[in-house]
């Protein structure tokens, strides 16, 4: 717990209520007074002073909230909260009323947060926790090493536990001394901030003895872990990434992480798959997707050959015939199964989509105007244009124009929003107000 304010400093005063306040009032002035005095909302230069009344806000809505904290308090103060120190007697234990207010375990009050199985011979006999905890870390991976499967070996430098003192830091026989910070409960309580005008109260272990209660005088320790209870110590690992995996799972080395004496096994490596952007494929599940370039002349004959290269090296290639007159056009989609991701555990494949884009030729391919009459002759006439009733013009104009690549001068200079390339792109006239018509 947060240091307890100064003797002299009333704690009704501080959330500036009487003592005759009711729990509504408290808690009201409690939430007034937390937000006036909120490290976060003053300058950087007040910080360090708001900070303190913050704290002492803070405790003093946490004994003032509670009936039996109050009850201690009117009776002794700030006395009351230390142990063994009441006016006219012992007052009560504050462990004792915190285990009550927040119906902390007998771990709590001795200062043992962890629980778990006991760990005779440590320093202050603590007990032992569960598994130790995780590490993650990304691992980014190529569509090709995820098609394929990959298995690759790095070293990891981590924290074993000593076997020279077997992860108790001293000296054998030598014993150890209790730590002065938390009077040998290896935790210490203090408030933390968690909203707005709101604090919760956490144990943590002590910064003094590690969280262990005591410790070995400088004589009496570890020759070789120096007291620290682990030593550094280098292994190689294999990471086996299945053929099929997917962007976003976890690969897991079981017990490679971090040894501490106070676990009883060590906690994981994690990685998790990161998949690189690929140059050609977009991936979705099991299938995978791809452009696919033909020329003009591809798209109205047909074609025999290569279209790709696949992410096992392999070639690609099709054999498309137009029978009939048909046409390949933009954006029309070649599904090809079999030939996308290996599915994990199985020997089955997703599907390869291909988008066709048709390339048109460069200008001065048709070289004579016997050329184009001769590609006109094969390619469709093109359908004479029909009017509706009444749309017959009365005249025509033969015009000029210019081939451009884009509407960049379309209305350039007004005020419309429709002008330039708005007038072509969807999402920049997203969310825009249409103007209304005259």
């Amino acid at each position: 717990m947060a240091s307890p304010p100064p003797e002299d400093i009333d704690l009704y005063e501080v959330l500036n209520i009487p003592k005759s306040a009711s729990k509504a009032e408290v808690k009201k002035a409690y939430h007034k007074a937390a937000l006036a005095s909120h490290p976060d909302k003053v300058p950087d230069d007040q910080r360090a002073d708001a900070d303190i009344k913050f704290k002492a806000v803070s405790q003093a809505y946490e004994i003032l909230s509670n009936d039996d904290t109050r009850a201690a308090y009117d009776q002794y103060g700030m006395a009351a909260f230390e142990k063994g120190n009441g006016a006219g007697g012992p007052g009560p234990d504050l462990d004792d009323i915190l285990a009550q207010m927040f119906g902390a375990s007998a771990s709590f009050a001795t200062g043992d947060p962890f629980g778990g199985a006991g760990m005779p011979g440590g320093p202050g006999g603590k007990r032992r926790r569960g598994k130790g905890r995780n590490e993650a870390q990304q691992y980014e991976v190529t569509l090709e090493e995820l098609y394929k499967g990959k298995t690759t070996k790095f070293a990891s430098t981590k924290n074993v536990i000593c076997e020279h003192c077997h992860g108790l830091g001293g000296k054998e026989k030598a014993k150890t001394k209790q730590c002065d910070t938390c009077k040998g409960k290896g935790v210490q309580t203090r408030l933390r901030p968690v909203g707005p005008g709101l604090v919760t109260q956490e144990s943590v272990p002590c910064n003094t003895c590690a969280g262990r209660g005591s410790f070995y005088a400088e004589k009496d320790k570890c020759k070789r872990c120096k007291g620290v209870r682990t030593i550094k110590q280098k292994k190689i690992l294999e990471l086996y990434i299945p053929r099929g995996s997917r962007q976003g799972e976890k690969i897991v080395l079981a017990g490679e992480a971090d040894q501490d004496p106070d676990d009883e096994e060590p906690g994981d490596i994690i990685f998790e798959l990161v998949e690189e952007q690929h140059k050609t494929f977009n991936r979705a599940g099991a299938d995978l997707q791809a452009d696919l370039d033909i020329s003009l002349s591809e798209a109205l004959t047909g074609f025999n050959r290569v279209v790709l290269t696949h992410l096992d090296g392999r070639g690609i290639s099709l054999n498309v015939k137009q029978p009939d007159g048909k046409v390949l056009r933009p954006d029309q989609i070649l599904k090809v199964p079999g030939e996308g991701m290996p599915i994990k555990r199985s020997d089955a494949k997703g599907d390869l989509y291909l988008t066709i884009n048709v390339e048109f030729p460069e200008d001065g391919w048709l070289e004579s105007q016997e050329a184009v009459e001769k590609v006109r002759a094969v390619l469709p006439k093109p359908e004479e244009i029909h009017y509706g009733p009444g749309e017959t013009p009365e005249l025509v104009d033969d015009v000029g124009f210019e081939v451009i690549d884009d509407l960049e001068g379309f209305g350039a200079g007004s005020d419309d929003p429709r002008a330039g390339n708005e007038w072509e792109d969807d999402e920049g006239a997203e969310g825009q107000a249409q103007c209304a018509q005259q």
